[in-house]
This record gives structure tokens, C-alpha cells and sequence, in this order.
């Protein structure tokens, strides 16, 4: 029996005829990377290579590594194995891998969506054999809004809590979800405020993308600063005593999960906005139909239903077992956040 193009084993995604792991979970000798989220781009390979734009993001969460930047359908060659990147549109710098091999084409998505953010490139549909794909939000329930719309909402919240002399906090991962927000907020409403881990992150990327003002809640951020202002806060900060100068305050989140009123009340958050960086149920059906592939690996989500439907379809579906977490892959280390705690303790 022939050995696949792209195995699963206990380390990750393995190309046997190039010894090379796509996104592995345990530490690997050479390693492609999809994006810079924690359960894609883990600490511990020899080599990385990612996209050039994914580069200042992985060095900055994974410190001293050594690491290759490729452009977007560069091709390289590995042991007679062709690899190339091309748009994820998940967020910025995220890449799907196409891998080639005696006219077989296989493409890993990592994670993607579909919808264009205006601040990652937009996804690519790139033709193949197989697709193994992302199933986060692999259930009907899951329709997004048009992210104009979303935008829109979230603004004349915004504009709201002001009037009511309110700041508002507005909860986003470090990495995607807070550049996304930030870059379509209206400054004309009032001052963006951020927090530390996302501060950090975004000085990271400025040079990639023009991104509005804002300034980091520091000892010194005073309470009358922040009314009718806006922060941006990773989700882990959520009733840590960092939020406790921002009082009177109102909570948003903004997040797939949004679309059930039972994850809003199990956030504890006053207001939920529907924006996720991961394919609806309509972008996952249409990006499959579009690839050409009759071979669909389905991994981290809803995988088995999402497995199970492909089959229905006609096509060649299973899932795959692997250690990406979607959504709870993107959330902001507990470290990060406690850090910016104790720094705002030690001064009070």
C-alpha cells in the first residue's frame, strides 16, 4: 500500500518523502508553520519556515529561533517534494501549504475564512487532490454577517456607552481578532485604549499594516481617562483585577462563539458581537467545491458532523485527529496576561 503524501503521527501533519511536519505539536527537526497562533507555531523545532509576514510574529512569541521566510506561490523544493504558500486570509501572515509530489497535490489550509478583513491577505482557492481542512464552525447554526455590519454595530455601541459616560471593553484575541477590530474602528468617537499583550502584538505588526492610534493601559492610566474611550482586551483578562479601573465599564466580545446566547452568559460579557476569523458553514461547503478535491480531511471542530455531511455529498471524507484548538488555540497565554497584572499591582 502506498504511503499517503501527508500522514498524521503523534508529532503532527508528516511528509515522509521530504521529512518535513506541517504545523507539529512536538518538537520536529524541520517545520512548515500556517500562522502564528499558539497551536500552530509551537516552541521547540530546529528549522521554521512560514511566510515572510508571519516571520516578526512567530520571532516575538517564540523568542530566539531559527527561521526561513517564503513568499506567497514561492515555490521550494524538498527531497523532489515541491512546497508552496498561499493565502489563509485567517489573519495576518497566515498561510495554506500546497505540497506536491509526482503530480499528486495536497493542500493543508491550517486555519482560513474566506471573507476579505481589508488587514490579512485574502484567502486563495488553490486547486488539489486532497484538502485537509479546519472545522471549527462545521455546523449549519454557524452563518456570519457581513464584518461591515458587525463593524457597524460594534461603533454605535461604542458611541452609546459614551453618551452614557461608560468605557467600553471590547474582547479580541491578541493575534487577528484585535488588529481587525482596531482597524475599523471609528476614531471619531473617542480614545483606543489597549492592553499590554495586544499593545505588544500590534507594534509587531504596524510596519504590515496602517492601524489607527492607540495607547497601552498602563499604573498610570487614569479612570477619567478611560470613560467613553474603548479597550481593547484579550479575553483571559475578563474579571482579572486588571479590568477593575475601568469602572464604570461595559463588556463586549467579539467571537464565532457569539452566535449562542449561552456562550455570552457563560463569558459573563453585556453585549456579543458575531466575528470570527474561521470560515462559516457556507465558506467551509464553498471553499471544498472549489479546491477540486474528491479527498477531504477534516481536523479540529466540529469534525466528525462537518465528516460525515462531505460523505453525503459524495465525497471521499474522514477526520483526523490533531492538537489545533481553532478559537481556543488563539487565546492569549495566562502568562501574558498575569504579567501586565502584576506590573499595574506593583505601582498601586
Amino acid at each position: 500500500m502506498n504511503t499517503p503524501l501527508l500522514a498524521f503521527n503523534d508529532k503532527g501533519i508528516y511528509c515522509q518523502q521530504a521529512d518535513v511536519y506541517l504545523d507539529p505539536w512536538r518538537p520536529v527537526t524541520n517545520a512548515i508553520i500556517t500562522h502564528g497562533h499558539s497551536d500552530h507555531a509551537r516552541w521547540g523545532h530546529k528549522n521554521y519556515i512560514t511566510h515572510y509576514d508571519n516571520v516578526p510574529i512567530i520571532k516575538h512569541r517564540l523568542g530566539d529561533i531559527n527561521v526561513t521566510g517564503k513568499d506567497w506561490n514561492e515555490t521550494f523544493t524538498v527531497n523532489g517534494v515541491k512546497f508552496s504558500l498561499h493565502p489563509a486570509g485567517h489573519v495576518i501572515g497566515s498561510a495554506q501549504i500546497r505540497v506536491e509530489y509526482k503530480g499528486e497535490v495536497w493542500v493543508f489550509t491550517g486555519d482560513y475564512k474566506t471573507e476579505d478583513d481589508g488587514v490579512s491577505v485574502p484567502y486563495e482557492v488553490v486547486k488539489c487532490d486532497a484538502f485537509i481542512t479546519e472545522c471549527t464552525f462545521g455546523l449549519p447554526a454557524f452563518k456570519w454577517t457581513p464584518q461591515a455590519e458587525v463593524m457597524t454595530d460594534i461603533n454605535n455601541w461604542w458611541a452609546e456607552n459614551r453618551a452614557e459616560g461608560k468605557t467600553s471593553v471590547l474582547f479580541g484575541y491578541s493575534l487577528g481578532k484585535a488588529q481587525r477590530l482596531l482597524k475599523y474602528l471609528d476614531t471619531d468617537i473617542g480614545k483606543i485604549y489597549t492592553h499590554g499583550a495586544i499593545e505588544n502584538m500590534t507594534e509587531v505588526l504596524r510596519p504590515l499594516v496602517d492601524f489607527p492610534p492607540t495607547t497601552r493601559v498602563t499604573s498610570e492610566t487614569k479612570k477619567e481617562d478611560l470613560l467613553g474611550s474603548i479597550v481593547l482586551a484579550p479575553p483571559s483578562a475578563h474579571g482579572s483585577t486588571w479590568i477593575r479601573k475601568m469602572t464604570p465599564f461595559v463588556t463586549g466580545s467579539a467571537s464565532g462563539w457569539m452566535t449562542f446566547r449561552g456562550a455570552r452568559r457563560r463569558r459573563a460579557v453585556d453585549r456579543g458581537f458575531v466575528l470570527s476569523d474561521h470560515c462559516d458553514w457556507t465558506g467551509l461547503l464553498e471553499s471544498i467545491k472549489a479546491t477540486g478535491a474528491e479527498k477531504i480531511i477534516c481536523t479540529h471542530g466540529y469534525s466528525d458532523i462537518f465528516s460525515k455531511y462531505l460523505q453525503e455529498l459524495g465525497y471521499d471524507a474522514r477526520t483526523a485527529n490533531t492538537q489545533y484548538e481553532g478559537e481556543l488555540g488563539e487565546m492569549d497565554s495566562r502568562k501574558d496576561v498575569d504579567e501586565e497584572i502584576d506590573k499595574i499591582e506593583e505601582r498601586e
